[in-house]
């Protein structure tokens, strides 16, 4: 263990070194994302409304692969480095993929197979039907190759390699969008066509990620002709299979929150579909601080420095509060200007505007506690990020609930519920962040 842990200005130089690349990924998949929200909208309310459904499981596939199963294979690896086992972290390689098979598959047959009965139970069946085709190409070409994607990113990134994992990924980043608008648009596919360019982009992506890895891209060779062990699906995990239980309840809140808000109708569910944009908005940038937490702390960890794990699980985590603030304050104080880049609809745009004034200022903490989040995966400390997740859906739904209705606040009340959950998950995920919770065992 080294004897003097690492100044935070030197920690801060590791993180951004190591965040940088996927951060500028981010930055350019999130504004792909803001151009897609706006052609779904010029196909309509009706279409916009169809596209928050989806919107929900869309980036539930995102988040498992990347972020939550991804984050395992990350720690997984970063921590077999870290400790010298090098065998193993070219094995793991093998369990990462067929774990990444297995969810693929489930996200194609339920929502590619049943999208009208799933979508119809959250939205009702109009919005649903214009959701239909749109998600069957999603899932039905899509989940395969955007799982693959993304777990053989985190197998670099979990060996350090994040500018390669961000070079690799460039293609769907910068042509997604363009694709989607060729498609919709010039093609008259519709909403269908953010399905298409989806799972078109997805496919390039991993082929060349599948070449990369298999060259020894990460910093080994991956041994793929070796019998799964249940000891190392055990490493990917303990970890992943309880960030995507937490992805799952992100976005259940969501799901939930969008069911009791379609009372009010499709123009009140397009409303808040802009607003939980912000939110997936901020996933992606807190990802790119978050994703080199993991790797980092993973290392610490793996080598026994727990003060050194801590410690740039805060720098990163501070890092992500001021960026998330600043940007969720801008939106609070001028609401209608954000809403109104999505929807022409006056009605939309100022439900919408409403909705921001009460979301907008809570995403300081939101970006502390997804940062701490993915730091946490890296330390394999995964039971109070599970706490904060379950805190968060009790807040933002049953708290919704309570002050829509008993209380009187009509959809104001669901709003400041859904801001007082985001509140309630990064203030829990940061109090774990401490000795007495990480250390050694």
């Amino acid at each position: 263990m080294p004897s003097e842990t690492p100044s935070a200005s030197t920690l801060a130089r590791r993180i951004a070194a190591l965040a940088g690349p996927t951060l500028a990924i981010a930055i350019l998949q999130s504004a792909g994302q803001l151009i897609e929200t706006v052609l779904a909208a010029r196909q309509g309310t009706l279409a916009l409304a169809g596209w928050a459904l989806v919107l929900p499981f869309t980036l539930l596939l995102q988040q498992m692969s990347a972020g939550a199963m991804g984050g395992g294979v990350v720690s997984a690896i970063a921590r077999s480095l870290g400790a010298g086992r090098r065998e193993d972290a070219s094995a793991l390689v093998l369990h990462a993929v067929l774990i990444a098979l297995v969810f693929a598959a489930g996200f194609a047959v339920l929502l590619a197979g049943f999208p009208r009965t799933v979508l119809g139970a959250i939205g009702g069946p109009e919005a649903a039907g214009a959701a239909v085709a749109y998600a069957t190409w999603l899932f039905g070409a899509g989940a395969v190759p955007a799982w693959l994607t993304n777990t053989l990113a985190s197998v670099l990134r979990g060996g350090g390699k994040h500018g390669l994992a961000a070079r690799v990924t460039l293609f769907a980043a910068l042509f997604q969008a363009p694709l989607a608008w060729l498609f919709m648009e010039k093609l008259g596919q519709g909403l269908a066509g953010l399905g298409m360019a989806f799972a078109l982009c997805q496919w390039v992506a991993a082929l060349a990620m599948i070449t990369v890895v298999a060259r020894g891209g990460a910093g080994f060779v991956p041994t793929l002709r070796v019998r799964p062990r249940a000891a190392l699906f055990g490493r990917i995990l303990s970890v992943g299979a309880i960030a995507c239980a937490m992805a799952s309840i992100a976005n259940l809140t969501t799901i939930l929150v969008t069911a009791q808000v379609a009372v009010y109708g499709a123009v009140a569910v397009a409303a808040y579909g802009i607003s939980a944009r912000l939110e997936f908005l901020m996933v992606p940038l807190a990802f790119g601080v978050g994703s080199a937490l993991t790797a980092l702390v993973g290392r610490a960890v793996g080598a026994g420095d727990w003060a050194t794990a801590r410690r740039t699980a805060w720098v990163g985590g501070i890092a992500a509060f001021v960026v998330c603030a600043g940007f969720g304050a801008a939106v609070g104080v001028f609401p209608h200007s954000f809403a109104g880049f999505f929807s022409s609809d006056p009605a939309v745009v100022a439900l919408a505007a409403r909705a921001l004034g009460f979301v907008g200022p809570a995403f300081g903490g939101f970006g502390l506690g997804m940062c701490l989040y993915f730091a946490s995966m890296g330390a394999g400390r995964m039971r109070w990020p599970a706490i904060a997740g379950l805190t968060r859906i009790t807040v933002a739904v049953g708290g919704g609930a309570l002050l829509a209705g008993p209380l009187g606040m009509g959809l104001d009340g669901q709003f400041l519920a859904v801001a007082l959950g985001i509140t309630a998950f990064g203030a829990v995920i940061a109090s774990s962040v401490r000795p007495a919770v990480w250390t050694a065992r």
